[in-house]
């Protein structure tokens, strides 16, 4: 077993593997800091991976990889925190995060902006944050951020989760809890331990009670990103 130690979440986590590439990967969020919990990598973890989304090309170091981070994941609910398919980006110290069902433009939304607010603007993760939900909601960078590999080791709180829609204009809605819960669901990593999931579930529904949600038809010009800060701030 190859080992090293990492901090996801404000929790450090060790991490057992067959190969050295996950390593790599996480290399940026190292750390010498005990221990608060630990997963190990199996050729049946890595298994289970090739067979769950027919990845029957990809090499078995790149599998464990994502093998890690379903692992961390199932285990985080019970520090409060859980994994979210969303992209997230700070901008004067709040987070906001875009969800969508895949191939709406997250990542391409996100990266407006970045372009239409420079250096104000920082990637939290790009793909796979984690949210720690206690009294406020925090963003968590992980180095699980998606193919352009865009997010910081930081934790900024969450202001707002926005709810992405292609459109021919940019328009901005607040939307209530009820109806953002679907979505909320949906990209929530579900673990598959049962006590887990009920965590999980727990969790979803006190996230949807504390922070904003909005729902944005968007085009992807520039004005985009100007048009949904200016309707998440507003009184």
């Amino acid at each position: 077993m190859i080992t090293g130690r990492y901090e996801f979440a404000g929790k450090v986590v060790e991490v057992n593997s067959l190969h050295e590439m996950v390593h790599a990967y996480c290399a940026d969020y190292a750390t010498d800091a005990p221990a608060d919990l630990e997963v190990t990598v199996s050729q049946d973890d890595i298994e289970y991976e090739r067979s769950h989304a027919e990845r029957d090309g990809y090499a078995d170091g790149y599998l464990e990889e994502l093998a890690v981070y379903r692992k961390i994941s199932e285990k985080m609910p019970f520090y409060d925190t859980i994994l979210f398919h969303g992209s997230v980006v700070a901008v004067d110290g709040a987070a906001y995060m875009f969800t969508a069902a895949s191939g709406t433009g997250k990542s391409t939304h996100a990266a407006l902006w970045r372009e239409y607010f420079g250096d104000r603007a920082v990637m939290v993760n790009d793909d796979k944050p984690l949210l720690h939900i206690g009294d406020v909601v925090t963003a968590y960078g992980t180095p699980y951020d998606g193919k352009h590999r865009l997010s910081n080791k930081i934790a900024v709180p969450l202001k707002a989760i926005c709810i992405l829609t292609r459109a021919d204009t940019n328009s901005i809605v607040p939307v209530t809890k009820s109806e953002a819960y679907p979505m909320l669901i949906q990209q929530a990593y579900r673990p598959n331990d049962v006590f887990a999931l009920q965590k999980t579930l727990t969790l979803v529904d006190k996230l949807a009670g504390s922070v904003r949600f909005y729902r944005l038809g968007c085009n992807m010009d520039i004005e985009a990103a100007g048009i949904a800060y200016k309707g998440m701030n507003q009184a």
